[in-house]
């Protein structure tokens, strides 16, 4: 804690580096700057911006059940307690290559496309797991394709907001998304302790999981992108 402390504290000078003003963001991007109650009151009359938080609450449901449960999950299966830790250690280790990943692909492809892709990985990959042996490495395995999922959200999820709305009220708006993801963190968390305290078995929250899953899926195809310009071919450049 006192290291992070320490890493936190070596971040903050970035704030005065990168300071901005909104009036400048707007000026850049040809859009009249409004204040952040504003910006948000705009945006929660937006359908596409309400659809994007619905599926963001799934995402925090899916990674807060699995960062709290899943080592209960592996003991639950009769594993050695170290799968467990490997299955964590599985999970973050993938989850760096998925973010960088789809940071990479949303230039390249819909960030709607993008989020509805993640999410059908995710119910697919939790279907199969339940019928699958539960071997370590198979935990391993699901971890990692979880993990490839976890927080490769937050890219198209950030940049479509930052479509939507502009950079001027940016960390504001993402911040209203964030919040609706922190909302599906505390249900995941809890209704999987609940779960499993009632019935000895984390499978009716695999089922709801799979359900959450399709849905988010699904609510972000209506979602309205703008389309990506067309990249130029290698003569034309």
């Amino acid at each position: 804690m006192q290291v992070l402390a320490l890493m936190t504290l070596l971040c903050l000078p970035a704030a005065w580096v990168l300071r901005g003003t909104a009036a400048a963001h707007g000026t850049a991007t040809g859009q009249k700057p409004v204040g952040a109650g504003q910006a948000v009151k705009q945006a929660l009359r937006n359908s596409d911006y309400l659809l994007l938080g619905a599926g963001f609450f799934v995402c925090g449901f899916h990674v807060a059940f699995l960062a709290v449960h899943l080592p209960g999950v592996v003991e639950a299966c009769g594993l050695p307690t170290q799968w467990g830790g490997w299955a964590l250690a599985m999970l973050g280790l993938f989850n760096i290559v998925g973010s960088l990943a789809v940071g990479w692909a949303v230039g390249r492809w819909r960030m709607k496309s993008l989020l509805s892709l993640i999410y059908a990985v995710r119910a697919l990959a939790v279907l199969v797991f339940l019928f699958a042996p539960k071997t370590g490495p198979v935990v391993l395995m699901f971890a990692a394709v979880m993990g490839l999922t976890y927080l490769s959200t937050v890219p198209p999820t950030a940049g479509l907001v930052a479509k939507f709305f502009g950079p001027a009220n940016m960390a504001t708006l993402f911040g209203v998304v964030m919040l609706t993801h922190q909302v599906g963190a505390f249900v995941g968390s809890w209704l999987g302790g609940r779960v499993f305290e009632r019935t000895g078995a984390y499978d009716w929250v695999w089922y709801i999981d799979i359900v959450l899953a399709i849905g988010a899926a699904l609510v972000h195809l209506p979602i309205r992108e703008a389309p990506l310009p067309a990249r130029p071919s290698a003569a034309t450049a």
